[in-house]
């Protein structure tokens, strides 16, 4: 009974010193994941964003937001859209136990073809950021209803976000030249999502009815399956 006890008391241990790195999306912030419950054993702590360099690629954004990262203990990455992009370029150089990538891409083989459009026919480079902010604004309740399950929380998020920050990302994610990734990644996606069509996608999980802004709309079923592959 003690020696049982006692590896309990290990595996407890173990795992508090597991934190959890969270990557939001590219038109959120740390609020993306305020229905996502992680297990109690983890710490969890959340990746800021701030504008990147002009001229950063993803790779290179993907490492300087590294640095928020503490290497020296356990930890694994979670990241939605953009922020599943960025945890897959971090695969690359990083040695967490676990990267979940949700609602995401893990190479331009993943995208549909108006972001290869969009390469070819770079329009974002003319488009100012306001615009591209305003536009987001418009379409994302058209391309995404889901969103309206909690629209004043979108609203906000996207909102607070700087103009040049998302041109300069959307610049990252159009040019983005990646075509293979780390096979260990697990990818969630949801069968509704338009943003990133799941038939384009190659997912571990398919969530029934999930959109691409499910980490927030489906919080309960999202930290289910997290909580799962965490402890895998």
């Amino acid at each position: 009974m003690v020696c049982i006890l006692l590896l309990v008391l290990l595996s407890t241990a173990e795992a508090q010193n597991h934190t959890v790195y969270l990557i939001p999306g590219q038109g959120a912030d740390a609020r993306l994941y305020k229905n996502l419950v992680v297990d109690s054993s983890y710490q969890v702590k959340h990746i800021g964003y701030y504008t990147p360099e002009k001229g950063w690629d993803m790779k290179t954004f993907a490492r300087e937001l590294a640095k928020q990262i503490d290497t020296t203990e356990t930890y694994s990455i979670i990241g939605v859209s953009l922020g599943g992009m960025l945890a897959t370029e971090m695969a690359d150089f990083l040695q967490p136990e676990k990267v979940i990538v949700i609602s995401s891409a893990k190479c331009r083989l993943e995208f549909p073809g108006r972001y290869r459009f969009q390469k070819v026919v770079p329009v974002h480079r003319i488009v100012p950021g306001f615009t591209i902010k305003l536009g987001a604004r418009i379409l994302q309740p058209i391309v995404e209803p889901d969103r309206n399950k909690d629209k004043e929380t979108f609203k906000s998020m996207l909102n607070s976000k700087d103009p040049k920050f998302l041109k300069r990302t959307t610049t990252m994610i159009i040019t983005w030249r990646r075509k293979s990734y780390n096979k260990d990644i697990v990818h969630i996606h949801g069968d509704l999502d338009k943003t990133l069509p799941p038939r384009f996608v190659n997912f571990d999980y398919l969530v029934e009815d999930g959109s691409h802004m499910m980490v927030l709309t489906r919080g309960d079923l999202i930290s289910e399956l997290v909580n799962h592959i965490l402890k895998e």
